[in-house]
């Protein structure tokens, strides 16, 4: 089969761990028999250099064009790039929120596992991780407080800032029937994750879930403020299924998850539209620290064209395929820096990706 794939190299480390996973796809392709066109995109600060703003017409247009998009990293050191020179909407970070309103992203799919092999590097303890946990936050993605109306004004010469925090019942019930339809695969259990006692926004995301979950009697849901659920994902982890929540406590929320697992390097990420399209990314960021020196840990860029197989090309075999090859090469004791531990072998970006890329080979 054919597929026309978008590749967004974008900033930092992105380069270095979309090469990588590209190595990872092209393995599938000669595996499976497939035919995986490429196109290169150009977003945030890759973006700026070349073109003077984070996201071009031009590239939307090429996106939508694609059957999926899988992406790097993208921005730079806040303190020393001068992307963060330029006003808010012309940053990288614009580009990013950008391109998720205009390719209809509403839905972010964010999973957290600890693998066997990686407990050591889990920093809670042992007796709390047990026999591991497996979650995934749904995270609406395109409205709450990061797209409302926003202004800074003076009055009584004291400045005010006021940003808005909005979703109607529409945004909320297309979420959680992702969300509802992820769990009815896994576990058969949502937790719906909001502020209820105190926003009214959450009180209608909390009727609005109740709603939905009366399509779903065979999955179970419960109901938890924020704050809870940012201590019992350290207290107890093993707990959850899928965490259903909106924009901003989805994001504070999934990078804590992500830190409980051992590493952010481990974690992948998509964004989907109501089709079959979606956006694939690591969870972590650009890492400007490490760039350029074959440090980065590309093993969360390779599993989110995993989840970009799985979810957008519907090539299940071939996703079991890769996330089995990451399995096998951890057994095997090679780790990435950010995941060393004593015993093992230490291997750069692209010996990583060469590792994985024989063993999708290997494991046909």
């Amino acid at each position: 089969m054919g597929f026309r794939i978008g590749l967004i190299h974008g900033d930092g480390i992105g380069p270095e761990i979309v090469t990588e996973a590209k190595k990872v796809l092209d393995a599938v392709s000669c595996v499976y028999g497939h035919t995986f066109d490429y196109t290169n995109l150009l977003l945030g600060g890759a973006s700026i250099d070349a073109c003077g703003v984070p996201l071009t017409d031009e590239t939307v247009a090429e996106a939508k064009s694609c059957d999926a998009v899988l992406m790097g990293s993208i921005g730079g050191d806040a303190k020393t790039s001068p992307w963060y020179q330029l006003p808010p909407e012309k940053r990288p970070e614009a580009g990013l929120l950008r391109i998720r309103k205009e390719l209809g992203l509403f839905a972010n799919l964010r999973p957290a596992y600890l693998y066997e092999e990686l407990k050591d590097a889990c920093p809670l303890k042992p007796e709390i991780i047990a026999d591991g946990f497996d979650l995934v936050i749904m995270r609406e993605l395109t409205g709450g407080l990061y797209f409302g109306e926003r202004k800074t004004v003076v009055e009584d010469g004291v400045r005010k800032a006021v940003d808005t925090l909005t979703y109607n019942e529409k945004e909320i019930r297309r979420i959680a029937v992702r969300a509802f339809d992820i769990a009815r695969k896994r576990r058969k259990k949502v937790t719906s994750v909001d502020k209820a006692n105190v926003l009214d926004s959450s009180r209608l995301w909390r009727a609005v879930v109740e709603e939905v979950a009366k399509d779903y009697p065979d999955v179970t849901l419960e109901h938890m403020l924020v704050d809870n659920c940012a201590m019992q994902l350290v207290r107890d982890p093993a707990q959850f299924d899928v965490i259903l929540t909106e924009n901003m406590f989805g994001d504070i929320l999934s990078d804590e998850a992500s830190m409980v697992t051992g590493s952010i390097g481990m974690l992948s990420s998509a964004s989907l539209n109501e089709t079959s399209f979606g956006l694939y990314e690591p969870s972590h960021g650009s890492a400007p620290d490490i760039a350029g020196k074959n440090l980065a840990n590309p093993i969360a860029t390779v599993l989110s064209a995993a989840m970009m197989l799985r979810y957008s090309l519907n090539l299940d075999a071939e996703a079991d395929a890769v996330e089995q090859a990451v399995k096998r090469v951890l057994e095997k004791g090679y780790r990435t820096v950010d995941i060393m531990s004593e015993g093992c072998t230490q291997v750069s970006t692209t010996q990583m990706g060469d590792l994985l890329a024989e063993e999708v080979k290997a494991g046909h």
